[in-house]
């Protein structure tokens, strides 16, 4: 089974905010991430985007190579939640 991240609607809007960054469709971005392997297609990505999916892990894997960027660009301006809250 593979791992997914927890959604947070802070994580979608930088999903969205690097797609665009990088003047990318969200049907050309899904191309690139198909050339490095990952299965995914529009509807899945878009709700990546809009917060209704949680996004596999490979996904943000492909994501970092086709950005060039840290993974700090993903969780920027997200807050982190402890078990107990």
């Amino acid at each position: 089974m593979e791992q997914k991240l927890r959604r947070d609607r802070w994580m979608g809007a930088n999903l969205k905010k690097m797609r665009l960054s990088h003047k990318l469709s969200q049907e050309k971005l899904c191309v690139k991430l198909q050339m490095l392997g990952c299965d995914i297609g529009r509807t899945t990505y878009e709700k990546y985007e809009s917060g209704e999916l949680n996004i596999r892990i490979s996904v943000v894997l492909a994501l970092k190579e086709v950005y060039g960027c840290t993974f700090d660009a993903f969780f920027e301006g997200l807050t982190i939640h402890t078990e107990e809250e």
